[in-house]
Protein backbone atom coordinates (compact mmCIF):
# COMPACT_ATOMS: atom_id res chain seq x y z
CA UNK A 1 0.00 0.00 0.00
CA UNK A 2 1.48 3.35 -0.97
CA UNK A 3 1.69 6.09 1.59
CA UNK A 4 1.21 9.84 1.18
CA UNK A 5 4.24 11.67 -0.21
CA UNK A 6 6.87 12.49 2.42
CA UNK A 7 4.76 11.10 5.26
CA UNK A 8 7.91 10.20 7.16
CA UNK A 9 9.31 13.69 6.58
CA UNK A 10 6.23 15.10 8.32
CA UNK A 11 6.78 12.61 11.13
CA UNK A 12 10.39 13.73 11.49
CA UNK A 13 9.26 17.36 11.60
CA UNK A 14 6.72 16.49 14.28
CA UNK A 15 9.29 14.69 16.41
CA UNK A 16 11.71 17.59 16.00
CA UNK A 17 9.14 20.03 17.36
CA UNK A 18 8.29 17.69 20.25
CA UNK A 19 11.96 17.07 21.06
CA UNK A 20 12.83 20.73 21.05
CA UNK A 21 9.81 21.64 23.16
CA UNK A 22 10.16 18.89 25.76
CA UNK A 23 12.36 19.34 28.82
CA UNK A 24 12.34 15.58 29.37
CA UNK A 25 14.25 14.73 26.21
CA UNK A 26 17.89 14.15 27.10
CA UNK A 27 19.19 12.88 23.77
CA UNK A 28 20.31 15.38 21.16
CA UNK A 29 17.39 15.89 18.72
CA UNK A 30 17.89 15.45 15.02
CA UNK A 31 17.32 18.93 13.65
CA UNK A 32 18.56 18.05 10.17
CA UNK A 33 16.13 17.07 7.44
CA UNK A 34 17.09 14.83 4.55
CA UNK A 35 15.96 14.42 0.97
CA UNK A 36 14.26 11.27 -0.24
CA UNK A 37 16.69 9.06 -2.15
CA UNK A 38 15.76 7.45 -5.47
CA UNK A 39 14.37 3.95 -5.30
CA UNK A 40 16.83 1.31 -6.47
CA UNK A 41 15.81 -1.97 -8.09
CA UNK A 42 17.42 -5.36 -8.50
CA UNK A 43 18.98 -6.32 -11.80
CA UNK A 44 17.26 -9.21 -13.64
CA UNK A 45 19.75 -11.84 -12.48
CA UNK A 46 19.27 -11.16 -8.74
CA UNK A 47 17.75 -13.85 -6.57
CA UNK A 48 14.11 -13.33 -5.62
CA UNK A 49 14.08 -13.37 -1.84
CA UNK A 50 10.45 -12.39 -1.26
CA UNK A 51 7.29 -13.57 -2.98
CA UNK A 52 5.02 -10.75 -4.08
CA UNK A 53 2.20 -12.25 -2.02
CA UNK A 54 4.28 -12.57 1.15
CA UNK A 55 2.84 -10.35 3.86
CA UNK A 56 6.05 -9.66 5.77
CA UNK A 57 8.73 -9.61 3.09
CA UNK A 58 10.97 -7.25 5.05
CA UNK A 59 11.15 -9.69 7.97
CA UNK A 60 12.09 -12.58 5.68
CA UNK A 61 14.91 -10.59 4.04
CA UNK A 62 16.22 -9.59 7.46
CA UNK A 63 16.75 -13.30 8.18
CA UNK A 64 17.67 -14.57 4.71
CA UNK A 65 21.00 -16.31 4.12
CA UNK A 66 20.87 -15.00 0.55
CA UNK A 67 20.59 -11.36 1.60
CA UNK A 68 23.61 -9.13 2.11
CA UNK A 69 23.46 -8.12 5.76
CA UNK A 70 24.94 -4.75 6.69
CA UNK A 71 25.35 -3.55 10.28
CA UNK A 72 25.89 0.08 11.24
CA UNK A 73 25.47 2.21 14.33
CA UNK A 74 22.97 5.04 14.27
CA UNK A 75 23.02 8.22 16.31
CA UNK A 76 22.29 11.91 16.00
CA UNK A 77 25.94 12.97 15.83
CA UNK A 78 26.69 10.90 12.72
CA UNK A 79 23.24 10.61 11.14
CA UNK A 80 24.30 12.68 8.12
CA UNK A 81 27.21 10.37 7.47
CA UNK A 82 24.99 7.31 7.93
CA UNK A 83 22.50 8.56 5.34
CA UNK A 84 25.29 9.09 2.80
CA UNK A 85 26.73 5.64 3.50
CA UNK A 86 23.35 3.95 3.00
CA UNK A 87 22.79 5.78 -0.28
CA UNK A 88 26.22 4.78 -1.56
CA UNK A 89 25.62 1.11 -0.70
CA UNK A 90 22.29 1.05 -2.54
CA UNK A 91 23.44 3.08 -5.53
CA UNK A 92 26.35 0.78 -6.34
CA UNK A 93 24.63 -2.53 -5.59
CA UNK A 94 23.46 -4.80 -8.39
CA UNK A 95 20.83 -6.26 -6.01
CA UNK A 96 19.88 -3.37 -3.70
CA UNK A 97 16.52 -4.90 -2.78
CA UNK A 98 18.39 -7.90 -1.35
CA UNK A 99 20.30 -5.83 1.22
CA UNK A 100 19.21 -5.92 4.85
CA UNK A 101 20.38 -3.13 7.13
CA UNK A 102 20.75 -3.72 10.85
CA UNK A 103 21.13 -0.43 12.74
CA UNK A 104 22.31 -0.36 16.35
CA UNK A 105 21.25 2.67 18.39
CA UNK A 106 21.70 3.61 22.00
CA UNK A 107 18.81 2.38 24.14
CA UNK A 108 18.45 5.97 25.40
CA UNK A 109 17.99 7.33 21.86
CA UNK A 110 14.57 8.01 20.38
CA UNK A 111 14.30 4.90 18.19
CA UNK A 112 11.00 6.02 16.65
CA UNK A 113 12.66 9.26 15.62
CA UNK A 114 15.64 7.43 14.09
CA UNK A 115 13.40 4.99 12.22
CA UNK A 116 11.33 7.85 10.83
CA UNK A 117 14.46 9.65 9.68
CA UNK A 118 15.69 6.58 7.79
CA UNK A 119 12.26 5.80 6.34
CA UNK A 120 11.81 9.37 5.17
CA UNK A 121 14.79 9.13 2.84
CA UNK A 122 14.59 5.38 2.13
CA UNK A 123 10.91 4.38 2.14
CA UNK A 124 11.65 0.94 0.68
CA UNK A 125 14.70 0.03 2.76
CA UNK A 126 14.80 -3.34 4.52
CA UNK A 127 15.99 -2.42 8.00
CA UNK A 128 15.57 -2.84 11.72
CA UNK A 129 16.84 -0.76 14.65
CA UNK A 130 18.26 -2.61 17.66
CA UNK A 131 18.64 -0.96 21.08
CA UNK A 132 22.11 -1.08 22.65
CA UNK A 133 22.36 -0.80 26.41
CA UNK A 134 25.17 1.72 26.94
CA UNK A 135 25.62 0.60 30.54
CA UNK A 136 26.67 -2.85 29.37
CA UNK A 137 29.97 -1.41 28.14
CA UNK A 138 30.30 2.00 29.85
CA UNK A 139 31.87 0.44 32.95
CA UNK A 140 34.61 -1.04 30.76
CA UNK A 141 35.55 2.05 28.73
CA UNK A 142 38.83 3.77 29.49
CA UNK A 143 39.54 7.30 28.31
CA UNK A 144 41.37 7.44 24.98
CA UNK A 145 43.21 10.05 22.93
CA UNK A 146 39.98 11.45 21.41
CA UNK A 147 36.69 11.84 23.29
CA UNK A 148 34.59 10.68 20.30
CA UNK A 149 36.26 7.28 20.61
CA UNK A 150 34.91 6.90 24.15
CA UNK A 151 31.24 6.88 23.12
CA UNK A 152 29.67 3.58 24.22
CA UNK A 153 28.05 3.15 20.80
CA UNK A 154 31.56 3.02 19.33
CA UNK A 155 31.90 -0.34 21.08
CA UNK A 156 28.63 -1.80 19.75
CA UNK A 157 30.50 -3.63 16.97
CA UNK A 158 31.80 -5.98 19.68
CA UNK A 159 28.23 -6.96 20.57
CA UNK A 160 26.69 -7.56 17.14
CA UNK A 161 26.50 -11.31 17.69
CA UNK A 162 24.34 -10.68 20.76
CA UNK A 163 22.24 -7.87 19.32
CA UNK A 164 21.34 -9.31 15.92
CA UNK A 165 19.01 -12.34 15.70
CA UNK A 166 20.63 -15.80 15.42
CA UNK A 167 19.31 -16.13 11.87
CA UNK A 168 21.83 -13.48 10.79
CA UNK A 169 24.93 -15.61 10.31
CA UNK A 170 27.24 -13.24 8.44
CA UNK A 171 27.34 -9.45 8.39
CA UNK A 172 29.34 -6.62 6.86
CA UNK A 173 30.03 -4.01 9.51
CA UNK A 174 30.44 -0.44 8.25
CA UNK A 175 31.29 2.80 10.03
CA UNK A 176 29.13 5.86 9.32
CA UNK A 177 31.90 8.04 7.87
CA UNK A 178 32.40 6.22 4.59
CA UNK A 179 30.93 5.71 1.12
CA UNK A 180 31.12 2.76 -1.22
CA UNK A 181 31.80 3.10 -4.93
CA UNK A 182 31.53 -0.62 -5.67
CA UNK A 183 29.06 -3.46 -5.14
CA UNK A 184 28.96 -4.45 -1.47
CA UNK A 185 28.05 -8.01 -2.47
CA UNK A 186 31.67 -8.50 -3.58
CA UNK A 187 32.89 -7.60 -0.09
CA UNK A 188 30.20 -9.66 1.63
CA UNK A 189 31.22 -12.75 -0.39
CA UNK A 190 34.77 -12.74 1.00
CA UNK A 191 35.67 -16.39 1.78
CA UNK A 192 36.44 -16.85 5.46
CA UNK A 193 37.99 -20.30 5.16
CA UNK A 194 37.41 -23.10 7.63
CA UNK A 195 37.79 -21.22 10.88
CA UNK A 196 38.34 -17.46 10.49
CA UNK A 197 35.88 -15.22 12.27
CA UNK A 198 36.41 -12.00 10.37
CA UNK A 199 37.98 -10.44 7.29
CA UNK A 200 39.29 -6.91 6.81
CA UNK A 201 42.02 -5.07 4.89
CA UNK A 202 45.32 -5.53 6.74
CA UNK A 203 48.11 -2.94 6.85
CA UNK A 204 51.27 -4.82 7.76
CA UNK A 205 53.50 -1.84 6.98
CA UNK A 206 52.05 0.06 9.96
CA UNK A 207 54.12 0.08 13.16
CA UNK A 208 52.08 -2.38 15.18
CA UNK A 209 53.91 -1.68 18.43
CA UNK A 210 52.50 1.88 18.61
CA UNK A 211 48.98 0.58 19.27
CA UNK A 212 50.02 -0.58 22.75
CA UNK A 213 51.85 1.06 25.63
CA UNK A 214 55.38 0.30 26.87
CA UNK A 215 53.69 -1.30 29.88
CA UNK A 216 52.14 -3.88 27.58
CA UNK A 217 55.31 -4.69 25.65
CA UNK A 218 57.51 -4.83 28.78
CA UNK A 219 55.28 -7.44 30.41
CA UNK A 220 56.12 -10.88 28.95
CA UNK A 221 52.80 -12.39 29.98
CA UNK A 222 51.04 -9.70 27.90
CA UNK A 223 53.35 -9.33 24.91
CA UNK A 224 53.36 -13.10 24.41
CA UNK A 225 49.74 -12.68 23.36
CA UNK A 226 51.05 -12.30 19.83
CA UNK A 227 53.43 -15.26 19.97
CA UNK A 228 53.04 -17.57 16.97
CA UNK A 229 51.00 -14.86 15.23
CA UNK A 230 52.00 -12.33 12.59
CA UNK A 231 49.84 -9.43 13.80
CA UNK A 232 49.04 -6.55 11.47
CA UNK A 233 46.97 -3.43 12.01
CA UNK A 234 43.46 -3.50 10.56
CA UNK A 235 40.77 -0.84 10.72
CA UNK A 236 37.58 -2.07 12.43
CA UNK A 237 35.37 0.32 10.47
CA UNK A 238 35.00 -2.21 7.64
CA UNK A 239 34.74 -5.89 8.55
CA UNK A 240 33.11 -9.06 7.28
CA UNK A 241 32.11 -11.09 10.34
CA UNK A 242 30.94 -14.69 10.66
CA UNK A 243 28.50 -14.25 13.53
CA UNK A 244 28.00 -18.01 14.01
CA UNK A 245 31.73 -18.47 14.65
CA UNK A 246 31.79 -15.35 16.81
CA UNK A 247 29.00 -16.75 18.97
CA UNK A 248 30.61 -20.19 19.18
CA UNK A 249 33.94 -18.69 20.25
CA UNK A 250 32.33 -16.18 22.64
CA UNK A 251 34.55 -13.43 21.26
CA UNK A 252 32.58 -10.67 22.97
CA UNK A 253 33.75 -12.03 26.32
CA UNK A 254 37.36 -12.21 25.06
CA UNK A 255 37.22 -8.53 24.05
CA UNK A 256 35.65 -7.57 27.38
CA UNK A 257 38.42 -9.36 29.29
CA UNK A 258 41.04 -7.15 27.64
CA UNK A 259 38.95 -4.05 28.39
CA UNK A 260 38.74 -5.10 32.04
CA UNK A 261 42.51 -5.45 32.16
CA UNK A 262 42.88 -2.00 30.57
CA UNK A 263 40.91 -0.54 33.49
CA UNK A 264 43.56 -1.93 35.87
CA UNK A 265 46.71 -1.51 33.76
CA UNK A 266 46.87 0.98 30.89
CA UNK A 267 47.97 -1.16 27.95
CA UNK A 268 46.62 0.93 25.05
CA UNK A 269 45.40 4.43 24.18
CA UNK A 270 43.06 4.15 21.20
CA UNK A 271 39.44 3.32 22.08
CA UNK A 272 37.76 0.18 20.75
CA UNK A 273 40.46 -0.82 18.23
CA UNK A 274 43.17 -2.37 20.47
CA UNK A 275 40.92 -5.07 22.01
CA UNK A 276 40.05 -6.20 18.48
CA UNK A 277 43.75 -6.32 17.61
CA UNK A 278 44.54 -8.29 20.77
CA UNK A 279 41.93 -10.90 19.95
CA UNK A 280 42.12 -11.09 16.16
CA UNK A 281 45.32 -9.53 14.73
CA UNK A 282 47.23 -12.17 12.79
CA UNK A 283 44.19 -14.43 12.57
CA UNK A 284 41.97 -12.62 10.10
CA UNK A 285 41.40 -13.09 6.38
CA UNK A 286 43.05 -10.17 4.56
CA UNK A 287 40.86 -8.21 2.17
CA UNK A 288 42.12 -6.09 -0.73
CA UNK A 289 43.00 -2.57 0.43
CA UNK A 290 40.55 -1.14 -2.10
CA UNK A 291 37.79 -1.99 0.39
CA UNK A 292 39.00 0.45 3.01
CA UNK A 293 40.79 3.54 1.77
CA UNK A 294 40.85 4.77 5.35
CA UNK A 295 42.38 7.76 7.10
CA UNK A 296 40.76 10.40 4.89
CA UNK A 297 39.70 12.25 8.06
CA UNK A 298 43.34 12.78 8.98
CA UNK A 299 44.79 11.85 12.35
CA UNK A 300 43.01 11.86 15.71
CA UNK A 301 44.30 15.31 16.69
CA UNK A 302 44.17 17.78 13.77
CA UNK A 303 42.17 16.00 11.05
CA UNK A 304 44.39 17.27 8.25
CA UNK A 305 43.76 16.48 4.58
CA UNK A 306 45.17 13.27 3.20
CA UNK A 307 45.56 11.67 -0.20
CA UNK A 308 44.32 8.27 -1.30
CA UNK A 309 46.57 5.29 -0.87
CA UNK A 310 47.95 3.96 -4.17
CA UNK A 311 45.73 1.49 -6.00
CA UNK A 312 42.07 1.00 -6.93
CA UNK A 313 39.23 2.23 -4.71
CA UNK A 314 35.99 0.49 -3.74
CA UNK A 315 35.35 2.24 -0.42
CA UNK A 316 36.36 5.70 0.86
CA UNK A 317 36.62 6.02 4.64
CA UNK A 318 36.98 9.33 6.52
CA UNK A 319 38.36 7.74 9.68
CA UNK A 320 40.18 10.24 11.88
CA UNK A 321 39.07 13.53 13.37
CA UNK A 322 38.01 15.36 10.18
CA UNK A 323 34.57 14.47 8.77
CA UNK A 324 33.61 15.58 5.25
CA UNK A 325 30.23 17.07 6.19
CA UNK A 326 31.79 19.21 8.93
CA UNK A 327 34.56 20.46 6.66
CA UNK A 328 32.12 21.19 3.83
CA UNK A 329 29.83 23.14 6.19
CA UNK A 330 32.80 25.13 7.47
CA UNK A 331 33.78 25.90 3.88
CA UNK A 332 37.16 24.29 4.51
CA UNK A 333 36.86 21.04 2.58
CA UNK A 334 39.73 18.76 1.69
CA UNK A 335 39.98 17.81 -2.00
CA UNK A 336 38.68 14.27 -1.42
CA UNK A 337 35.60 15.55 0.44
CA UNK A 338 34.19 16.31 -3.02
CA UNK A 339 33.87 12.53 -3.47
CA UNK A 340 31.57 12.31 -0.43
CA UNK A 341 29.40 15.33 -1.33
CA UNK A 342 27.28 13.62 -4.08
CA UNK A 343 25.91 11.21 -1.46
CA UNK A 344 24.90 13.95 0.99
CA UNK A 345 21.11 13.88 1.40
CA UNK A 346 20.86 16.90 3.68
CA UNK A 347 18.08 19.27 2.70
CA UNK A 348 19.49 22.73 2.06
CA UNK A 349 17.63 25.79 3.42
CA UNK A 350 16.84 26.76 -0.17
CA UNK A 351 15.28 23.39 -0.88
CA UNK A 352 13.17 23.58 2.26
CA UNK A 353 11.90 27.04 1.36
CA UNK A 354 10.95 25.84 -2.12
Amino acid sequence: MSKPPRFDLLLVLLFTVIALASDSVTATPITQLFKEAPQFYNSPDCAVLVDEDESDGEASILCSDQAVHVAMTLDTAYIRGSMAAILSVLQHSSCPQNIAFHFVASATANATFLRATISSSFPYLNFRVYPFDDSSVSRLISTSIRSALDCPLNYARSYLANLLPPCVRRVVYLDSDLVLVDDIAKLAATPLGDDSVLAAPEHCNANFTTYFTPTFWSNPSLSLTFANRKPCYFNTGVMVIDLDRWREGDYTTKIEEWMELQKRIRIYELGSLPPFLLVFAGNIVPVDHRWNQHGLGGDNFRGLCRDLHPGPVSLLHWSGKGKPWARLDANRPCPLDALWAPYDLLETPFALDA
